[in-house]
């Protein structure tokens, strides 16, 4: 990097962190003479930076609307990669960091010209993270989903279902929602009357059909992802009292395994899903925290029968041991 093309990039940083610069101000922070701010200024117009320039009193320089980054420096499968890493951070997924993303989706959108904008924000606004997130995902798909969520376009794609049925699917698609790690699609599926969620994953040629619908009122689709996550794929669904903070349950059970919620300080409610109450209850069991269950009622008794059987197994001498 040559001196002239670092100094411009100082320029286009000192110009982003605040509104107005006078030659002067930037002469001095840049160490060099106004003529020479002047020419670099001229360099960023030619990068397609639109950099204002204002006489008089109160007059400098400024980025103005539509403050654009070269072609060639994001293209929008990038600006969309991009824009998902720090809205989950800035969601505070990623620990540590939810005030820096903040800051630098700020940064992301004041520079973006308007077509990239434009995706940035169909993403944003279409997507719900659910803590623990932590998958790619492919960006055309992403990216076509959520333009038709901002949209209100219906789209079409083909779909496998868990049992591995493929299908042709036609929906209104509602939101984006990461969980786990995977990411879902709530829509509402006309064919079947009904909403639905979809594993971006078990998707292939995701595609807007040009066709506009009406919004319905839809449910929370952070909440009902999360419920058809948790307990559409199991027979069982268990309901339970759990003597442990919120918090540090939550750290225990991953969000596709439960929903959690605090009933107090050091109580909390826990709801997840089993093909078996055996193995719910020896799950249960390994919280090693006072459980008391809610629903079903049939949990009760196969959670006293794991614990005589676990009383039995411990109390038990192995023949090896009789011997000595």
């Amino acid at each position: 990097m040559t001196d002239t093309t670092a100094r411009v990039l100082q320029l286009l940083g000192l110009l982003q962190s605040r509104t107005l610069w006078t030659a002067q101000e930037l002469a001095g922070r840049l160490g060099v003479t106004t003529r020479s701010v002047r020419r670099d200024v001229e360099r960023l117009r030619g990068l397609g930076y639109p950099v204002r320039a204002s006489r008089g009193a109160g007059g400098g320089y400024q980025l103005g609307p539509g403050r654009a980054l070269p072609p060639l420096l994001l293209d929008p499968e990038e600006a969309v990669a991009v824009a998902v890493c720090l809205r989950l951070a800035a969601g505070g997924t990623v620990a540590g960091v939810d005030e820096a993303a903040v800051r630098a989706l700020a940064k992301l959108d004041q520079v973006l010209p308007p077509r990239l904008r434009a995706h940035v924000t169909a993403v944003q606004e279409s997507t719900v993270a659910i803590e623990g997130f932590s998958a790619g995902v492919d960006p055309d798909t992403l990216l076509t989903l959520a333009r038709a969520c901002r949209d209100l376009e219906m789209v079409r794609f083909d779909y496998t279902d868990r049992a591995g049925q493929p299908s042709e699917r036609r929906v209104e698609p509602y939101r984006l929602v990461a969980l786990g790690r995977r990411w879902y699609l709530l829509a509402f599926d006309p064919d079947r009357a009904d909403w639905r969620s979809f594993r971006l994953d078990r998707m292939a040629r995701a595609q807007g059909r040009g066709w506009r619908f009406t919004p319905r009122e839809a449910p929370d689709a952070a909440e009902y992802v999360q419920r058809s996550v948790q307990q559409a794929p199991y027979r069982e669904v268990a309901t339970v009292l759990v003597g442990m903070p919120a918090a540090e349950l939550a750290e225990r059970v991953p969000p596709t395994a439960g929903r959690v919620r605090a009933v107090d300080d050091t109580t909390s409610e826990l709801v997840t899903g089993a093909m078996d109450l055996r193995w719910a209850a020896a799950h249960l069991a390994m919280l090693d925290a006072p459980v008391t269950v809610l629903d079903p009622p049939e949990l009760r008794q196969v959670m006293a029968d794991l614990g005589q059987a676990l009383l039995r197994a411990s109390a038990s001498t192995s023949p090896r041991a009789s011997t000595t």
